[in-house]
């Protein structure tokens, strides 16, 4: 193992880096009629699903996340994970929108993200105004209510999705790019009580867009946000609006990504291994990160400056966010059912008006939040002409439920459909410094919970994955050995992806296995286990790196501001 603190210690300054590359070379535009971070909306494809399901109005939410989760019991588990990932080339053949072109990266996915929990002394459920971060001690998962560790007793948490969007679309929040990636801090609080029930007060319910809120900063190359990273954007801290700042990086470019606890807060780097640039954020007041207060019978909404950090020392299957629809801690989790055709859309509802090709017998309820070339604001090429709607999937007929990913062809995959997103097992910071293999892992989906048929909450029974007439669901595959390199890799689609090495099954039944109940809290002296995923846990990391030569001289680049 290697010594990551001395590693870290000879770190250069950026002025060292090779010059720019064609990922950096970008068309970055402020994108104004993104509904993604809005999570009171059938549309909310970006947020953390709550286990309620619904909004505080009680309208349907909800999204669709297969994971792989990472487990260990070292201390360092739970506040620091590094990984190494590609980011995915699209097909080289324009999509189209009769579906018969090639299947581009932003019609599986509106973002992928790496998460962590987080404390938020002010989130769910709202038990103490007290989180003391990077401890065990924060663990409280006891279904009886007189225990000390009763799941009610938890210190309010939130969750981090370090998220990176795909370009070529309009589908993005808050930018859009034509040809490169941009990426996100982003933490999801949740503003509820988990004794009583009561949600936040009407002006904060009004003015944020619902119960669940969060704290949003792009990557940026000095680490200045764009805008004050706090739901309601109110002006704390250091930003500036300078789109030449954002971090772009391009198809196929090679990234390191460190996620890690600092004394000012949170703190993510990604050095772009491909172009040598790198950027970085952290999740501190003087970036204008804070909470929203939980002052239910307020008649004012109040944001303060609020430092976030890591929930857990370790990360194992009692370390979860209890408001959450899925199970983890750290993750790996991709965002799909967030793409269907729609020929032609109101631009004024962004309902969709004419049915694309997934609807030939016409329009679906979740036909809405919709975007074609024909509305005045849809951006010009080199964007893809292509129209699509965003709601979450209930119906599973759009793209990403078809043989549209990497792996589904053996004889046109490469020609039509986009590569996988490949990425390492993230590897942790131990309290001495040492680089280690995080010992489990995990496969999760909360795909159940769209099902018509799924009985989440006695039996489990209709919980499947996939969904029943679904042609296809995606799983994650192994591709290692010598024709890697002697790099072990995660990689997402099909079994049929070259060079993979391990199909766990082949399926995405087997790979997500059964229905996991899981524990929530239902009430003051109450808790209840419910179904919202289905998860397999493996008895060791099948795909560990080799940290005697883990990153050899990849991590000089990269600026931390120590423990």
């Amino acid at each position: 193992m290697r010594n990551f603190l001395a590693v870290w210690a000879g770190i250069g300054l950026l002025g060292v880096l090779p010059a720019a590359t064609w990922g950096q070379k970008t068309t970055v535009q402020i994108n104004t009629h993104s509904i993604a971070l809005n999570c009171d909306d059938v549309s909310s494809g970006l947020c953390t699903d709550t286990y309620l399901h619904k909004s505080y109005e009680g309208k349907y939410v909800g999204h669709d996340e297969p994971s792989l989760l990472f487990y260990s019991d070292t201390p360092g588990a739970g506040n620091s994970s590094i990984y190494q990932l590609t980011l995915p080339k699209d097909s080289p053949v324009l999509p189209t929108q009769d579906g018969r072109g090639g299947t581009w990266n932003f019609q599986l996915r509106p973002a992928f993200w790496l998460g962590m929990a987080i404390c938020d002394s002010q989130s769910f459920p709202e038990f103490t105004d007290k989180c003391d971060p990077d401890t065990d001690e924060n663990i409280f998962d006891d279904a009886d209510p007189h225990s000390p560790h009763f799941i009610g007793k938890h210190p309010g948490t939130a969750f981090l999705e370090m998220q990176f969007y795909p370009p070529g679309w309009i589908g993005s929040p808050q930018l859009i790019d034509p040809q490169n990636y941009f990426a996100a801090m982003v933490i999801w609080s949740f503003s509820q009580s988990g004794a009583t029930g009561l949600f936040n007060n009407k002006a904060c319910l009004d003015q944020l867009g619902g119960a669940e809120t969060p704290n949003f900063a792009v990557i940026t190359k000095n680490g200045v946000p764009l805008t004050p990273a706090n739901a309601g954007g109110v002006n704390f801290g250091q930003n500036n609006l300078d789109l030449t700042n954002v971090l772009s990086m391009a198809p196929g470019d090679k990234l390191l990504i460190v996620i890690r606890d600092t004394l000012d807060g949170l703190e993510i780097n990604i050095k772009d291994l491909t172009s040598g640039d790198s950027g970085s954020m952290v999740a501190t007041h003087n970036n204008g990160f804070g909470q929203v207060r939980y002052q239910p019978h307020s008649k004012t909404c109040n944001i303060a400056p609020y430092d976030f950090h890591p929930m857990y020392s370790t990360s194992t299957e009692h370390t979860r966010v209890p408001w959450a629809a899925h199970s983890y801690n750290i993750a790996f989790s991709d965002e799909i059912g967030h793409f269907e055709y729609c020929n032609s859309a109101d631009p004024n509802t962004l309902n969709c008006t004419v049915p694309g090709v997934n609807d030939p017998s016409g329009l679906d309820s979740d036909d809405v939040a919709c975007f074609t070339p024909d509305q005045s604001f849809f951006p010009s090429a080199p964007f893809q002409q292509i129209g699509g709607c965003l709601s979450s999937e209930l119906d599973f007929d759009g793209a990403p439920y078809g043989l549209n990913w990497p792996g589904t062809s053996a004889n046109q995959d490469a020609l039509l459909h986009a590569d996988p997103i490949r990425f390492t097992s993230p590897v942790l910071l131990d309290g001495e410094g040492q680089l280690r293999n995080y010992d489990r892992v995990g496969f999760e989906t909360n795909v159940n919970i769209f099902e018509a048929n799924c009985d989440f909450q006695v039996t489990g029974n209709g919980c499947v994955v996939p969904p029943p007439g679904v042609p296809f669901y995606p799983f994650y595959t192994i591709r290692a050995g010598e024709a890697n390199g002697g790099v072990c890799q995660w990689q997402e689609g099909g079994a049929l992806i070259p060079g993979t090495t391990n199909t766990f099954g082949g399926s995405a039944t087997t790979e997500y296995g059964p229905p996991l109940f899981l524990l929530y809290q239902t009430g003051r002296h109450s808790s209840g286990s419910f179904v919202n995923d289905n998860r397999r846990i493996l008895n060791d990391n099948p795909c560990k790196r080799d940290l005697d030569d883990s990153f050899g001289g990849e991590m000089p680049g990269l600026i931390s501001r120590g423990n």
